[in-house]
């Protein structure tokens, strides 16, 4: 919806028949030839731009445009303008971008759906079902009532991304829709102002930017500096404008040596000094801790050559003139960027040591640089780079779809393509040469879910340029990564802390989800037959009719969610085993004592063993049930828990070790020992002779006194183990004092 929009009336759109004839195509003066009955200028330059459709297309676009006058009739914007001028405005910005006929109309009603009573089904009637999609991907998601604002834009970025996977042309038109409203955002109250243009910044320009679209990705970024920051943008501008006064005769000899350089060597190019934008600029000052002064490459220079050959050759040449700055040559020929984005990037020191920063491409990199995605349409030169773009960006637009799939929620989806929105990239090597590209600061982990989904799942270890690293290890430019897997590993929630991608983050929580689910149900099971049980049942005589009608009752989708549910304390096993047991076709027994829970500790992210007491078999337990926690098990003397267990009653199960787990226990015990040489050697023997592993150590070598103090987390089967152990160590004679730790 426009940000600018004063609704003042709301009125249905024409019908088909509608017959005013506003602007049409005149067939007596010949194809294209349109008669103006409206006066509006920016109406006239509007079809003037559409010459290069046909002329049943341009009066199928003037029908459009009647068509939501006729419904934003009434309507004004807070500047006073009828409403119609905004989405002319928008469409006008896609005639520029020589889109087709079904893009235009569709940015002509853009908000007809959402600001009027106009339906899509009308407008599939009207103009076809391809335009009525178009503007049902535009259109927002007021009718549905949101917790929070944030609540309703995650909503409403997921549906215009999801429609955007379908459909590239909802998410130009979307683009220029934000930039128009940007720039006419003067009587707009200023915290409205201040709000759209952040998230212009944290979504929209970089979405731009993701797209190629470099040339209306800094229009955003400048536009939004503007309203967030306005005293700043009024003196930058006044800074830059000094600047350019002052430094025409430098920027003008520097022109002047590279184009002579080129002519010498035979070169035929284009040659044109850039100014950054204000919004770069104040950025980099920010970024680097920089004065306005310090930033001296306020100014660029680009060269335009005829093919990539050439490019290379106009390289050398200007090396041979300037001397190039070390470590600041980039070659986006060789490795485009993941938006298509292709030049060779070089800093030379020009005249009076001034750092000159050069682009070279040619003529149709140069258009995909600009006007990225948008170039397919815009300039048929650039053809084949824009179909390499439309794949790369089919690619990207997958993966989206594929997170909207992993995400629990919108807010989650919009987190995910945040993270994918600001890669600064760095380019990294597979064993077999391919090179694949990942935003900086990414992991091992990030390579592996790269490659392959079930890479990432498998992985134990990798190697980058042929030495063993951590997985947890951050990638840089040129390194070769190997990942080495095993058929059982999964996935650790710690991977969680240091991933850096979405896909990564996406497939890790999918995973622990799916791991999360099937624990809990297993759990829930367990739960409910024990009180089922306790009532006189045998679960498994329980009827599936009785089932179903339990399942239809709660408003649950099947068995496995109701046990899922229990499992994670979301719901009671005691109210649905009286549920259940409620029914004549349910046989019952004698009610039995009910028994404790069996539990191994073992039996995944559903059951955890709470890490303040650290239980361990042979240990007297209880089980704490918190909702969407799952089952804590805690010794019976944990301190952390007495006031819960007052508090609380109705949280705590009993549970009991299963006899005899075969499965080892994290336990910590403190060592206090006289200090001597060999110590820690010896003590360590002593835990691997008692066939214990250590899993961590650590002294306070600063104590004052003859003793210190050496902490273990040791892994024992049970306290029989354990007390063997502190037997073992016992012997050692500077050994004075064995406890075990337990918060």
């Amino acid at each position: 919806m426009d940000s600018n929009a004063m609704a003042t009336d709301s009125t249905s759109g024409p019908t088909a028949n509608e017959t005013e004839q506003d602007g049409r195509v005149d067939e007596h003066n010949g194809p294209g030839k349109v008669v103006y009955e409206y006066e509006d200028p920016a109406y006239r330059v509007f079809v003037d731009t559409l010459n290069y459709l046909e002329p049943e297309e341009i009066e199928q676009v003037l029908a459009a445009y009647r068509f939501g006058e006729k419904a934003h009739q009434g309507q004004t914007r807070l500047s006073g303008e009828p409403y119609i001028t905004h989405p002319l405005a928008v469409a006008g910005a896609l005639a520029e971008w020589r889109m087709d006929a079904p893009a235009i109309i569709a940015a002509l009603l853009h908000d007809v759906m959402e600001d009027t009573s106009v339906s899509k089904a009308e407008i599939a009637e009207r103009f076809g079902k391809q335009v009525a999609d178009l503007v049902d991907g535009l259109s927002k998601l007021d009718r549905i009532e949101f917790q929070s604002y944030q609540d309703a834009q995650a909503e409403n970025f997921r549906k215009m991304l999801m429609a955007m996977a379908t459909d590239l042309r909802i998410v130009l038109i979307k683009l220029a829709d934000r930039r128009h409203n940007l720039q006419t955002m003067a009587p707009v109250r200023p915290d409205k102002r201040r709000r759209i243009a952040h998230e212009t910044l944290e979504i929209y320009a970089p979405i731009a930017t993701r797209l190629g679209l470099n040339n209306i990705s800094r229009q955003l970024q400048d536009l939004s500096f503007k309203h967030i920051y306005p005293m700043r943008f009024r003196v930058l501008t006044r800074a830059v404008k000094a600047v350019r006064g002052n430094r025409r005769e430098l920027l003008s000899k520097i022109l002047d040596g590279i184009r002579s350089k080129l002519q010498e060597s035979n070169i035929e190019a284009g040659v044109f000094g850039r100014e950054k934008s204000l919004y770069s600029i104040y950025h980099k000052m920010v970024d680097k801790h920089l004065s306005f002064s310090q930033v001296l490459d306020i100014y660029g220079f680009r060269v335009i050559v005829r093919d990539v050959p050439t490019c290379y050759l106009a390289l050398g040449a200007l090396h041979s003139r300037y001397k190039p700055v070390p470590g600041k040559f980039k070659d986006y020929i060789a490795i485009p960027k993941a938006n298509g984005y292709q030049s060779l990037h070089t800093t030379l020191i020009g005249p009076y040591g001034t750092p000159i920063e050069i682009q070279i491409r040619t003529q149709s990199m140069h258009h995909l640089a600009e006007e990225g995605i948008a170039s397919h349409w815009l300039y048929k030169d650039s053809e084949e780079s824009g179909a390499d773009l439309q794949v790369k960006t089919h690619k990207w637009l997958q993966s989206l779809l594929e997170l909207q799939g992993a995400s629990g929620d919108s807010s989650e989806f919009l987190e995910h393509v945040k993270v994918d929105l600001f890669p600064d990239e760095v380019y990294v090597f597979t064993p077999k040469g391919k090179i694949l590209a990942l935003p900086r600061g990414a992991t091992v982990i990030d390579f592996a879910y790269a490659v392959h989904t079930d890479i990432g799942h498998r992985c134990v270890a990798a190697r980058i340029d042929h030495e063993l690293i951590p997985l947890s290890a951050e990638l840089n430019n040129g390194n070769q990564v190997e990942i080495i897997t095993a058929p059982h590993a999964n996935p650790n929630p710690a991977w969680l802390n240091y991933v850096k991608t979405s896909r990564a983050r996406s497939k890790i929580r999918q995973f622990l989800k799916a791991i999360q689910q099937d624990s809990s149900s297993a759990l829930g099971e367990n739960m409910l037959n024990q009180e089922l049980q306790a009532l006189g049942v045998v679960p498994s005589e329980i009827p599936a009719a009785v089932w179903e009608r339990v399942i239809r009752d709660s408003g649950k989708k099947s068995r496995r969610e109701i046990l899922t549910d229990i499992g994670l304390g979301r719901s009671l096993a005691a109210v649905f085993a009286r549920r259940l047991v409620a029914n004549d076709e349910v046989p019952q027994n004698e009610v039995s004592e009910s028994k404790p829970l069996v539990i191994r500790g073992t039996e995944g992210m559903a059951v955890q063993l709470a890490p303040c007491c650290q239980p361990i078999p042979g240990d007297p337990i209880v089980g704490l049930l918190r909702n969407g926690q799952g089952l804590r098990i805690h010794t019976h003397a944990c301190q952390a828990t007495r006031k819960s267990r007052t508090t609380e009653p109705q949280n705590w199960i009993n549970v009991e070790w299963e006899p005899d787990p075969d499965q080892c226990f994290d336990v910590r015990i403190r060592v206090t020992a006289k200090k001597v040489r060999g110590l820690l050697g010896r003590v360590a023997t002593g835990i691997s002779q008692a066939g214990a592993n250590i899993e961590h150590v650590n002294m306070d070598g600063k104590k004052p006194g003859l003793f210190i103090d050496l902490h273990f987390l040791v892994q024992v089967s049970g306290r029989p183990h354990l007390a063997a152990l502190m037997r073992s160590l016992r012997r050692i004679p500077d050994v004075v004092r064995i406890v075990r730790e337990q918060e």
